[in-house]
């Protein structure tokens, strides 16, 4: 086939129109969920100073990301519907791409600076105001959002460096091991280098995660009174279900072996790492925890009923 890289074609989700409402229609939902729960969960704590604390901004920072995530593949796969067309362009592609690592990346740094904080916030109270403090917040965020661009920068220009022997790109939306797929190139190998290396460094947070946790939670359980140990639960779970929500999902994604041709399981497959976790997130924090969900209710004027 001839190598046409100035655009890329994209998976049809089906040749027959009701089926492509029946996909349009649930990626269409899913977004827009994600994207008013994510508005919500931000909109609540600036609107309420009581929640101008390191967790809140942290939290406030991961629903912006979640709905970057989910912004830099959805708009392109409903407008491609919308025009009845598959393509996508070259540097369409490559800016999909770089936002999407870029997004995930800061959730995987921010889910581990947020166990840091957790960390701190129980473990060492009295200090907690010293160590994380207004500048040191800042700090983070601002190295979080740095190394993961850095990050999605290098993985984006090696993986458009390689020469594709077809332009046919088995997913919704492109993706660097769907484009490794059609590579006609031994040059894909660096690529694959640098994501075995951004692999050991995920799992390097998993692990200072998972640490973090088991010191917080023997601090949680030597707590005497019975209300204390609920409300530092009540901070902590929303946070551990989220993380093992991402890994679980990512882990699903990028441990399948890619199929020649993408399938409709698989499309479900990358619906549950690309979009489920971003909607669920505020669900999970809004629902275990009071201050948010009091910020919520005030930001409407009254008591919400599901809440």
């Amino acid at each position: 086939m001839e190598n046409n890289t100035s655009e890329f074609l994209l998976w049809e989700f089906s040749k027959i129109w009701e089926l492509q409402i029946m996909h349009m229609s649930l990626l269409l939902i899913l977004y827009l969920m994600t994207v008013m729960w994510n508005l919500l969960i931000i909109s609540a704590v600036v609107c309420d100073h009581h929640l101008h604390i390191p967790m809140y901004f942290f939290l406030t920072n991961l629903a912006m990301q979640d709905i970057g995530s989910v912004s830099a593949i959805i708009p392109k796969t409903l407008f491609n519907f919308l025009t009845n067309i598959r393509t996508i362009s070259h540097s369409g592609c490559v800016a999909q791409v770089l936002f999407l690592l870029f997004f995930l990346s800061c959730d995987i740094s921010l889910l581990t600076v947020m166990a840091y904080d957790r960390y701190v916030a129980i473990c060492n109270p009295l200090h907690y105001e010293t160590i994380m403090n207004r500048k040191t917040c800042t700090n983070m965020i601002a190295g979080v959002w740095t190394a993961s661009f850095l990050n999605a920068s290098l993985h984006t220009t090696v993986t458009f460096m390689i020469p594709f022997c077809s332009n046919n790109v088995n997913q919704f939306f492109c993706e660097i091991p769907y484009l490794l797929k059609i590579a006609c190139s031994d040059l894909y190998v660096t690529e694959i280098g640098f994501q075995i290396f951004s692999a050991m460094l995920a799992t390097g947070c998993f692990a200072f995660i998972i640490i973090t946790y088991v010191y917080v939670f023997s601090a949680v359980l030597r707590i005497p009174s019975d209300q204390g140990r609920k409300k530092a639960f009540s901070t902590c779970l929303p946070h551990l279900v989220v993380f093992f929500i991402f890994l679980f999902t990512c882990c699903l994604a990028y441990l399948k072996p890619i199929a020649d041709s993408e399938s409709h399981p698989n499309f479900i497959i990358t619906l549950m790492y690309s979009i489920i976790p971003s909607m669920l997130n505020p669900l999970i924090y809004s629902m275990r925890n009071k201050d948010i969900k009091f910020a919520i209710s005030r930001l409407f004027g009254q008591k919400l009923l599901f809440f």
